[in-house]
């Protein structure tokens, strides 16, 4: 059974990049003897701490400075990747395209070290839509040695045909990078993960970003989680793993893959093929 580690990254003020790297090596130490490490969505924003008059900006215009580390940032997950032989989601981070614009994209490293899957983040969180970060349009799964995962950035999760889209492609876990500035946004992520996994019968796993508000940074509420189908063989809840609230923490989860396939054929709620049993019915209703 693959093993699986859901990362909680708490903000903290940086003087560089390397210090930047040194925490989120701290991160990773917790998560040795994990197949799959998922840090979260936009981990790179306490960069910002390291762009010169960042406390006196009055919006969040060093945010989107940080793209200038991108190249290190890459290279940075590459070697961890390789080093500690493991497949890490490096959370997600904002890039420039080829014209100019902003994308949040998360990219999948494998344990050599190579970039196997990029994700471009399709639906903005409306304060997203302050910074001028456009959308991806592509939805699509990666094939690894021990199963077919995905990602559904933050707000993803929310929009249930995303992760519809990645379990029509034979997905079994769907990986939900996030970065949620209040508590309440933090528990709409964490449900709508948790009832992805229920109706799509597979598993999740959702990891966030924390800390207190600081200069134009607004705070940030997190507690990671690998989560699967509430149903027997799982816990009652369907937390497999969680850590605690707004510190530097791992929750590591072992995910049973043959598990998810037997549920799909017996459990005692089919939503897997009960969906697309009734498809033909969805069809005539009316709908966006």
């Amino acid at each position: 059974m693959p093993r699986i580690a859901s990362c909680t990254s708490a903000f903290r003020e940086v003087a560089d990049f390397e210090e930047f790297a040194a925490h989120l090596r701290d991160l990773l130490d917790q998560a040795v003897g994990a197949d799959l490490v998922v840090l979260p969505e936009l981990v790179t924003f306490e960069l910002m701490t390291a762009v010169p008059g960042w406390r006196d900006a009055v919006d969040l215009e060093p945010v989107v400075e940080t793209v200038q580390f991108t190249d290190r940032y890459r290279e940075l997950m590459a070697r961890e990747a390789a080093r500690r032989r493991q497949y890490i989601l490096a959370g997600s981070h904002l890039v420039r395209t080829g014209d100019g614009g902003l994308l949040n994209v998360a990219p999948l490293f494998g344990p050599d070290g190579a970039l196997l899957h990029e994700h471009a983040k399709t639906h903005l969180f409306p304060l997203e839509n302050s910074l001028d970060i456009g959308e991806g349009d592509d939805m699509a799964v990666v094939e690894l040695p021990f199963g077919v995962v995905g990602v559904n950035i933050c707000y993803e999760a929310e929009i249930p045909e995303c992760s519809a889209s990645l379990a029509e492609q034979g997905v079994q876990i769907v990986l939900v990078p996030s970065l949620t500035i209040t508590e309440a946004g933090f528990w709409r992520v964490r449900h709508c993960a948790a009832a992805r996994a229920i109706e799509n019968q597979i598993y999740t796993v959702h990891s966030g970003v924390a800390g207190p508000a600081c200069g134009p940074w607004p705070g940030a509420w997190a507690r990671s989680a690998v989560l699967g189908p509430c149903d027997a063989g799982w816990p009652d809840n369907g937390v497999l793993a969680e850590t605690a609230a707004n510190v530097d923490a791992v929750a590591v989860a072992d995910v049973d893959l043959q598990r998810l396939a037997e549920n799909r054929k017996t459990g005692a709620a089919t939503t897997f093929a009960d969906r697309r049993r009734r498809a033909e019915r969805y069809r005539a209703w009316p709908s966006h």
